[in-house]
């Protein structure tokens, strides 16, 4: 079931809409990844109206499913996400959003999400 996160009407390319396959909440997961780098900086979930924000503000926007509103990275950090291109994956279920970072992206402090624990 397609969720409604708030009132606004997205405007939304209808073409890209219907390539889109979201899971039961209406949430694409979209990796981060630094444009220059090639590091994965972290995994975020976005519905439409999160990417259409995205795509015309060049700010990363994401809904957040823990505290349901939508929330741009850096917003209250400063530490944001200048998004420079987003791409589709070939089964329409995940976006790579490519970005320049100003500052750590995780909430920890860390560069990357993903610089914790190395599983192998």
């Amino acid at each position: 079931m397609l969720t409604r996160h708030n009132d606004s009407v997205t405007s939304l390319d209808p073409a890209l809409a219907d390539r889109l396959k979201r899971d039961d909440n209406g949430l694409v997961a979209a990796v981060v990844q630094d444009a220059d780098s090639h590091a994965v900086l972290m995994v975020g979930w976005m519905d439409d109206e999160a990417l259409h924000r995205t795509l015309t503000t060049g700010a990363a926007t994401f809904w957040s499913r823990s505290r349901g509103e939508y929330w741009v990275k850096g917003e209250t950090s400063g530490n944001t996400l200048a998004v420079r291109e987003v791409r589709l994956d070939c089964d329409g279920d995940t976006l790579l959003v490519k970005a320049a970072p100003a500052g750590p992206t995780c909430h920890t402090g860390a560069t990357t999400c993903f610089d914790a624990d190395r599983l192998l």
